[in-house]
């Protein structure tokens, strides 16, 4: 067999891997490129297969660089089947359907200023009929259920701990008389006491491993340290006499922060909260949420029990519509908005940060991954003024950074899950980190594990 690696090699995001055997063709994720325009317009290349050879794809998790470019896939030819958790499947139904507005939405913004320019229109990546359309082709099953895809080859979905649903993919593969080969994705591997979800499933065997590396090259604070270092931004923040701003991807993220808004606020750590979420996705992944108690963890699970959220001094809004949205920007001091998209490259967040983001008196809370050449990376890494709608904004808002809250797991997890194997695996693939992240990562695992490791290179063939 061999597999091609189409994305998140060397790189954070377009995670898709092309496995070939002489018995089927299938992928691992379908995602999209984001951060650099470079990387964003990849998504528009056509698929370097024929999407209509490809018997099945097994999605990790929801995350748009993981599941992004389903609807394209589909559109193209693809009508294989497409495996994975049941969350996944639900969450899927909100994502896909989003992203396929806001790429109708940005082909109508384009194509008004192209028609006055007499330039060509352009077509919209896929609609939302095309990610309707993809919706059939999901199929969800359980946590831990070995399916037999074709004679020979077995897939099993395991807990990754990252968000609602994600998994990391078991594969076993039998081709010739050379027996059985198991290889392992990780998918998005959570760090360890996390809110909500559980911690990532230990895996005890594997001949080929493909672990990601997002934060590989640093250690996050203890979770108890960062709920404190996060109590202290926000009493700060609200200090200050502005408004908090909180970019959240609106599955998984988003979640967690009302978690632990809610949480201090029962314990009277934080008080007289007013917490907006304007995020309609957002919303609706949280109903998805608390609709799916099989994949909460005991700790939160006792908390809804005993009712320990009900916290009086915490006033939740959600607002869905665009009117409830702007009339956000009509507050001046005391909101905490919590929005998506949460490396701020779309969304409602845009909109919070031109009205905050130049006011001293403001403060900004990153609590996720930043990837390169998003609006959110400029910003963290110290950028007096960003351009938003047009405009030119200054950078005025203190800016917060909270990693402890990060849903990867850092070097340290990711050595401690790699170290969990019973019998050391032949060979470990780097993937899903920025270069220089994953090269390091590489010569970690080298030198603490003493396995062969390799970081793979976009669109490099390796045969197995």
């Amino acid at each position: 067999m061999k597999i091609t690696f189409i994305g998140a090699a060397r790189m954070v995001t377009g995670s898709c891997f092309y496995l070939q055997t002489r018995a089927i063709n299938l992928l691992i994720d379908c995602g999209f490129f984001q951060g650099t325009k470079e990387n964003e317009d990849r998504n528009s290349d056509p698929f370097p297969f024929n999407p209509s050879d490809i018997q099945y794809l097994l999605l990790t998790h929801a995350h748009l660089d993981h599941s992004g470019l389903i609807p394209k896939l589909v559109k193209d030819g693809f009508k294989g089947k497409i495996l994975t958790t049941n969350a996944t499947v639900e969450l899927c139904r909100i994502m896909l359907l989003d992203s396929a507005y806001i790429q109708e939405r940005d082909a109508e913004w384009d194509n008004k200023k192209r028609l006055r320019a007499g330039k060509p229109l352009l077509k919209p990546l896929y609609t939302v009929e095309d990610a309707n359309d993809s919706l059939a082709y999901f199929q969800g099953i359980e946590y831990d259920q070995i399916v037999e895809i074709v004679d020979g080859i077995k897939v099993r979905f395991q807990d990754s701990g990252h968000i609602l649903g994600s998994a990391i993919v078991e594969l076993w593969v039998k081709e010739d008389d050379t027996g059985e080969k198991k290889l392992v994705f990780s998918g998005d591997l959570g760090q360890k006491n996390l809110p909500i979800v559980n911690d990532p499933t230990l895996i005890e065997e594997g001949d080929y491993i493909f672990i990601e590396s997002t934060y590989a090259n640093r250690r996050h604070k203890g979770i108890s340290e960062t709920i404190e270092e996060f109590r202290q931004a926000v009493t700060e923040s609200l200090k200050r006499g502005g408004n908090t701003i909180i970019p959240a991807f609106a599955v998984g993220r988003t979640q967690n922060i009302l978690y632990l808004l809610k949480q201090l606020s029962a314990e009277g750590k934080l008080n007289h909260l007013q917490v907006f979420v304007d995020s309609p996705m957002a919303i609706q992944a949280t109903r998805i949420t608390l609709n799916h108690p099989e994949y909460l963890d005991e700790e939160t699970l006792a908390l809804i029990r005993e009712g320990k959220f009900s916290g009086s001094n915490l006033s939740l809004k959600y607002t869905e519509a665009v009117e409830e949205s702007m009339k956000l920007n009509e507050i001046k001091h005391g909101a905490i908005i919590i929005s998506a998209s949460g490396m701020c490259n779309a969304g409602r967040i845009r909109h919070h940060l031109k009205h905050n983001l130049w006011r001293p008196e403001c403060s900004i809370i990153f609590v996720g991954y930043q990837a390169y050449g998003t609006l959110g990376r400029r910003i963290i890494e110290g950028a007096s003024m960003v351009k938003l709608f047009g405009e030119e904004i200054a950078v005025k808002a203190k800016i917060y950074t909270i990693g402890g809250l990060s849903a990867h797991a850092d070097q340290e997890g990711l050595l401690n899950w790699l170290n969990k194997f019973k019998r050391k695996p032949r060979r470990i693939f780097v993937i899903h980190g920025e270069e220089e992240t994953a090269l390091g990562f590489v010569n970690s695992i080298k030198k603490q594990l003493n396995i062969d490791t390799y970081a793979p290179l976009r669109m490099e063939v390796i045969k197995i």
